[in-house]
């Protein structure tokens, strides 16, 4: 028997079922004939070159053509984790699974980031376990029949250290204004960076300008936008990935600030201090420069660069002439105004002094005010001027022209009290200047008077002048002590005590006369009998003043206290009320004499010494 030659087509592998047909055994071995060659050469050569009657069986395979697939590119970039997808499909047997992988760019080894079996066919990439740079991805298809076909590749660039920062444009901002940003971590990526801005703490972002390639700065009009406070940020785009810079803020500023200058007054003359008033909602002021022209154009005064927006001047390295005065307010954003002019206020360095002589510090009637004064230019005029003490509230009390600079103060019409003097020279150009004030004289028109006099018993009889007695005299108000006793200043001094018997002095010996030699403190009558009839005593006595204050009003008080017994005195017997009349030599501070009016001794009547 002739041995027959077996051929087994080629197939990858199938495990699924296939067809069976019964055909003659000669035929069989001539169709695996054929089927060899067609699987060698790609055509068929076979001829019939023997018969069989035998039969046998022959397979034919469902799934020759292998599956179609592609990969989806995720953009020119990507980073963190990206979701990688492809498209695969097989008409005869099906898709079985899709393996998506990588590798570095034009590398020999690819990664495989899943398997996927189910479409969509697609997965997460994270990227950061790579290194950044160029990567190529492939998807790869099998299908049920273990028939499997690569797609091409796609290029992405992992970027996850690409960085972009804006710089910020300055605290404020006006007009138009280029933003500044910068990429690193690119390495050949070309991402557009876009710039936005939102109201401050907002999330309503608006594009302020892009650019599609470094240097990466364009320019902000911020023309149209409202004055306030804004947040920029940078977006890099690449591809599908998008990078954000950290916030900056700035204050968009387009409002001129507001500003006038203060009426500097006229004439200027030595110091003066400049004023303006200004302010900006926005930014801030950054200064304001206070400026004078004299007719050759305007010059700065001086440059205030915070609140109050004021500074001194020395008026006198300017010339004597006519002068405008303005102010100019710069905000911190560059925005600028100028306020209206003052004109035509004069400057006139002429120096001048004057000051007011003191009258002294109590006055009464008619005062003679007298001035000094002198000018390097003329002088137009010096008032004397009074004003209640602390008011400010002044009143001429003359005017004067010419040398010497002295009037009248007739005090006798005023209120009694406390007054402030003042002189005022006005020059030849009106400019003023004022004395120092000559504060709190006291006017005093009002006579003093006596209000009390009180005798105490010291350690002797009672109802007898001895020694240890005191005696005290009260007046309404201060009385100068040199007019009670020529050069006494008010401490302890000796004085000499008369006693005369009332029959010498008013016929009355039951009220005898009391007095103090050479001390103008007046008599009083003691409304008892203390001397012999028709006697004297002289009794020695050590004499002070003091100053008390009672409802805010200082007074005097005279002390005498005897310091010996007169051997014939007598004792009083009973309880009197005495009566003192004191001296019109005596006088308040201004020099009014005291009033001789008579003053009784106050409280219940006692027995005096």
């Amino acid at each position: 028997m002739t041995e027959r030659p077996r051929h087994r087509a080629a197939k990858a592998r199938s495990d699924k079922p296939i067809s069976r047909v019964a055909l003659p055994q000669g035929l069989t071995v001539v169709i695996l004939l054929v089927i060899a060659a067609v699987a060698l050469t790609g055509f068929s050569s076979a001829q019939f070159v023997s018969s069989s009657v035998s039969t046998g069986t022959v397979s034919s395979a469902a799934d020759w053509t292998p599956p179609t697939v592609a990969i989806a590119s995720p953009g020119s970039s990507v980073k963190g984790t990206t979701t990688l997808s492809a498209t695969a499909s097989d008409a005869e047997t099906g898709i079985k699974n899709v393996a998506i992988q990588y590798q570095a760019a034009e590398g020999a080894g690819w990664t495989t980031v899943c398997t996927d079996t189910t479409a969509p066919y697609e997965c997460s990439w994270n990227t950061t376990a790579v290194a950044d740079g160029a990567y190529d991805l492939r998807a790869v298809a099998t299908d049920n029949s273990d028939l499997s076909n690569t797609s091409t590749t796609v290029r992405t660039m992992v970027a996850n250290s690409l960085v972009v920062t804006l710089a910020s444009p300055g605290d404020t901002v006006r007009g138009t204004r280029t933003l500044s940003s910068t990429i690193s971590g690119a390495g050949t990526l070309t991402p557009q960076v876009r710039v936005e801005y939102a109201s401050a703490g907002s999330t309503t972002w608006t594009v302020a300008c892009t650019v599609a390639a470094a240097p990466y700065d364009c320019a902000w009009n911020t023309s149209g936008i409202a004055s306030g406070t804004y947040d920029l940020r940078s977006i890099a785009t690449s591809g599908s990935s998008t990078y954000t810079s950290a916030t900056v803020r700035t204050i968009v500023d387009n409002t001129s600030p507001t500003v006038t200058v203060t009426d500097p007054g006229s004439p200027l003359t030595g110091t003066k201090t400049f004023t303006a008033t200004a302010a900006d909602a926005h930014s801030g002021l950054a200064q304001v420069t206070i400026q004078y022209n004299g007719g050759t154009g305007w010059n700065d005064l001086c440059v205030v660069k915070s609140s109050p927006w004021s500074c001194s001047f020395d008026t006198s390295t300017l010339a004597n002439g006519s002068y405008s005065f303005r102010a100019v307010a710069v905000d911190r954003a560059g925005n600028s105004t100028t306020s209206a002019t003052i004109a035509n206020r004069t400057v006139s360095n002429v120096v001048s002094t004057v000051s007011l002589a003191d009258p002294g510090a109590y006055l009464r009637g008619t005062v003679t005010l007298s001035a000094t004064a002198t000018s390097t230019g003329t002088i137009a005029s010096v008032k004397l001027q009074r004003s209640p003490a602390g008011a400010a509230t002044w009143t001429d009390v003359c005017t004067d022209t010419s040398a010497p600079w002295t009037c009248q103060l007739v005090t006798t019409g005023l209120t009694d009290g406390a007054y402030d003097l003042r002189a005022v020279l006005t020059d030849g150009a009106g400019a003023v200047t004022t004395s120092t004030v000559v504060t709190s004289r006291v006017i005093d028109n009002t006579a003093g008077r006596g209000v009390d006099v009180q005798t105490i018993n010291g350690t002797g009889t009672a109802g007898r002048i001895d020694a240890g007695d005191t005696m005290t005299f009260t007046y309404n108000e201060r009385i100068s002590t040199t007019s009670l006793k020529p050069g006494w200043d008010g401490s302890a001094t000796a004085v000499s005590i008369r006693v005369r018997d009332g029959l010498l002095i008013s016929l009355n010996p039951n009220n005898d006369v009391l007095d103090v030699t050479g001390v103008n403190l007046g008599s009083v009558s003691l409304d008892d009998n203390y001397v012999a009839v028709l006697g004297t005593l002289t009794i020695d006595a050590t004499m002070t003043a003091t100053t008390e204050t009672v409802g805010g009003i200082a007074r005097t008080v005279v002390t005498l206290k005897i310091t010996s017994t007169a051997t014939a005195g007598l004792t009083a017997g009973g309880a009197g009320t005495m009566v003192w009349t004191p001296s019109a030599s005596a006088t308040d501070l201004a020099g009014n004499p005291t009033q001789t009016t008579a003053t009784t001794e106050s409280g219940t009547a006692d027995r005096d010494f």
